[in-house]
């Protein structure tokens, strides 16, 4: 049941997608839990889009972009983690509890932040089990 989790990862087209790259590339080993969606910019990730992944049936979502400083649409990475502070907050106030949630900064150079970053992910979601909302989806 445990290896049944998914997680979706939203990852910034600049950085951390390339940070995906580079951790394939250099053949790391990581879950294959993640459905990753590449967006253009983190700054780009409106939280309704974590709330529907939620709601589809994610037990986990993880979001990932450019290091602060580094965004290639210059403030993006600040807008992603403004709003990153107001989604903790709701999906709480739902009833998920924030460690199904995770943001972290990524560059294209660390495909090995990219892997441990991803098996620290699924790790946390396989101890916390199957999302409470999978029960209420499917129902």
């Amino acid at each position: 049941m445990a290896d049944d989790i998914k997680i979706v990862m939203f990852c910034c087209n600049w950085c951390s997608y390339g940070g995906a790259d580079t951790a394939g590339t250099a053949r790391m080993q990581y879950p294959p839990n993640i459905r990753v969606i590449r967006v253009m910019c983190s700054g780009r990730i409106d939280p309704q889009f974590i709330l529907k992944a939620f709601r589809e049936g994610a037990d986990g979502v993880l979001v990932t972009g450019c290091h602060m400083g580094d965004c290639h649409y210059d403030a993006g990475n600040y807008k992603l983690d403004r709003r990153m502070r107001i989604v903790y907050k709701l999906i709480e106030d739902l009833g998920i509890d924030k460690r199904r949630l995770y943001h972290d900064w990524i560059s294209a150079s660390e495909g090995e932040k990219f892997a441990n970053t991803v098996r620290m992910m699924v790790a946390r979601v396989k101890d916390l089990g199957p999302s409470p909302l999978k029960e209420q989806i499917q129902a």
